[in-house]
């Protein structure tokens, strides 16, 4: 298959890339850095793009593609979220899935499938409660962000195209992501529960995520939105214990509530609340996790 993938230079694009091509599909990276690559029959191209909700001339990139991979936007956790970062991260994230979109939609011949980002984040904060795909959304900055996310995407549904929404949790990779940023001080003997604990953290090995993608593509049955997290969510303290105990490491610290909010602000409201998301439509369609649950799947990383 030929795949274009936005984002295709971040973290999850890159695992997507590469495992795309080492199943022999070609792939084009959009990046907003130019950095094309070698031969044209190389299976691995990057194609710089300007995601500003128009994008001329992007749609000979998409013309007869088999399908189109959206992963663009800021990272939620990288900074603090003052005014300007939450700006930055919802116009990261809708100008360039409306540029997107507007490119499929003036293909001669469209991509087959739109597979597009969003998150757990749709949600809200849900407490105990089980979630699953038809639980309606929150309120929140980030339930609404990803409501906005989804909406531009779904635009791009036609009969040629369907649409695939995956609402990723934590990807969990022992060199990228948020897992890697938690290794030192966990190895430190540093590792502490978040507020209560008590809330659930939706995860995903890195494995089982682009598999799931790579499912989703593939899969002419699966369109909307699908939960692309591992069937066993679990609360945080939950996590700091299993990843202390893989590390051979004490975690018994607690980082109050107040503390995190004096720190980090509304971002901290992320990190205290939760959801148990569960991936009912993936395992309905009969995707099968390698790794459902967390200790085994932490232990298969090689901490």
């Amino acid at each position: 298959m030929r795949i274009v993938i936005a984002g295709g230079s971040g973290f999850l694009g890159r695992k997507l890339t590469k495992r795309l091509t080492d199943a022999g599909h070609s792939v084009i990276a959009l990046t907003r850095r130019a950095r094309l690559n070698s031969a044209p029959d190389a299976a691995f191209n990057t194609v710089e793009w300007t995601p500003d909700g128009v994008g001329p001339g992007l749609e000979k990139h998409l013309e007869g593609v088999d399908a189109v991979v959206n992963l663009a936007g800021e990272g939620i956790a990288d900074k603090r979220w003052t005014a300007a970062r939450k700006e930055a991260l919802r116009s990261s994230r809708l100008l360039s899935t409306r540029t997107l979109v507007r490119a499929i939609k003036a293909c001669a011949i469209p991509p087959r499938v739109f597979v597009s980002g969003s998150g757990v984040g749709y949600y809200g904060a849900h407490g105990d409660d089980a979630v699953t795909e038809v639980t309606p959304p929150g309120s929140d900055f980030l339930a609404r962000l990803c409501v906005e996310w989804e909406q531009e995407a779904r635009a791009a549904e036609s009969r040629a195209t369907r649409v695939v929404l995956v609402r990723t949790g934590l990807a969990l990779d022992r060199d990228e992501g948020a897992l890697a940023k938690m290794l030192l001080p966990f190895r430190l003997g540093l590792g502490a529960t978040l507020g209560s604990g008590r809330q659930y953290m939706p995860w995903i090995h890195v494995d089982d995520w682009t598999s799931g993608v790579a499912w989703l593509i593939s899969d002419e049955r699966a369109s909307g939105a699908f939960n692309v997290t591992a069937p066993g969510p679990v609360t945080n303290r939950d996590f700091t214990r299993t990843l202390g105990r893989v590390l051979g490491r004490p975690a018994f610290f607690v980082a109050p509530a107040f503390v995190l909010q004096m720190a980090l602000g509304e971002l901290a409201s992320a990190l205290l609340t939760g959801q148990r998301v569960l991936p009912a439509c993936a395992e309905q369609h009969g995707f099968r996790f390698s790794y459902p649950t967390l200790e085994p799947a932490l232990r298969s990383l090689n901490l």
